[in-house]
């Protein structure tokens, strides 16, 4: 499919997605009474007073949650794609520097012992955030040699900061006195979007909109480092730059996005490989066309978190494993697709 089609009905299909992820819930609300109340949201119209608990479940509630899942799996999806050519590994995605893991651990310092309790409603992300960039720079200095970054010593590096801070992280959780504050923080662990408000939104956007102008201005030259070092440098690359570069937009898009969903995992690993086979291997396609279809698929697997065992609400992380397991697996079993050319 080419793009000026696919992008026209990703970018419908995201609209729809985010209209229904404001509609659809437990509530009980028709679509007229979504639509109106949206549109209120949007334009600064008056509600009534009778339908001021429905607006708040809409335009409080709903409407942000799925506008945060859209930026976190637009996010996820984008650097799922640069981690890959990065480290030249597909089964790479953004988790796999260890950022994630170190995000988790000063998200689990808030929700089990209160620390940051200074800083209120912006405590959770101030800390994982904070610790995420601990981590990113933790991984950089352990990684880094006299000739650079490499993609296997980032991987093996970020590999074992990951066991590393995931230990840190459930040692935390044993030793919580608290069992609210243990769900709560296993509920952040496997990621979750039930936190979401307005103000959580700007951060990650920011932070993922720069990712993507980044990303979409390196298109080429991320063409080039995914054919190889040398390849990259005979076609005026300095991949070692690029591959800092990449790092460090990896790691702040990652550490933002960990901050207000907690750790989503297999977003960032299959929708770059399913892109693949719509659009082909072109990073400058690729960069257009995943961030689209990351939104959509976690606005519905947030949509189906909130709805299969209502009222309890499901880790975000475990459906986006349930779905993406299976596809990969028939993915692998596709003779005709090699992965990013691995």
């Amino acid at each position: 499919m080419t793009l000026p089609v696919l992008l026209p009905v990703l970018g419908a299909g995201l609209v729809l997605s985010l209209v229904c992820g404001a509609g659809i819930g437990a509530s009980g609300l028709t679509w007229g009474e979504v639509a109106r109340h949206l549109w209120a949201g949007l334009s600064g119209g008056t509600i009534a007073p009778d339908e001021v608990s429905a607006y708040t479940i809409v335009w409080e509630l709903r409407f942000p949650r799925a506008v945060l899942a859209a930026v976190v799996g637009a996010g996820l999806s984008a650097i799922g794609v640069a981690v890959q050519a990065m480290v030249r590994n597909a089964l790479a995605d953004p988790f796999v520097l260890g950022i994630s893991s170190g995000a988790a651990v000063g998200a689990n310092a808030v929700l089990i012992f209160g620390a940051l309790g200074a800083l209120g409603m912006w405590a959770l992300s101030a800390a994982a955030f904070g610790s995420a960039l601990l981590a990113m720079t933790l991984v950089y200095t352990i990684a880094r040699t006299p000739r650079g970054l490499t993609p296997l010593r980032l991987v093996l590096t970020g590999t074992a900061m990951y066991y590393g801070f995931s230990a840190i992280t459930t040692f935390m959780v044993f030793a919580a006195d608290r069992g609210e504050a243990a769900r709560s923080a296993m509920m952040w662990l496997l990621g979750s979007l039930g936190g979401a408000s307005w103000a959580s939104v700007p951060i990650a956007a920011g932070a993922v909109l720069g990712g993507l102008v980044h990303l979409g201005w390196s298109a080429r030259r991320l063409n080039a480092l995914a054919m190889g070092d040398e390849t990259a440098a005979a076609l005026g690359v300095d991949a070692r730059r690029l591959r800092k570069e990449l790092f460090l937009v990896s790691a702040a898009v990652t550490g933002a996005v960990v901050a207000v969903s907690g750790a989503i995992g297999f977003v960032g690993l299959m929708v770059p490989h399913g892109v693949r086979m719509l659009v082909g291997a072109d990073h400058r396609r690729l960069l257009a066309v995943a961030p689209l279809v990351g939104a959509v698929l976690l606005i519905w697997v947030d949509i189906l978190s909130r709805v299969v065992l209502a009222p309890v609400e499901l880790p975000v992380g475990v459906l986006t494993a349930v779905v993406g397991v299976p596809c990969f697996i028939l993915l692998m079993r596709r003779h005709s697709y090699t992965f990013g050319g691995v």
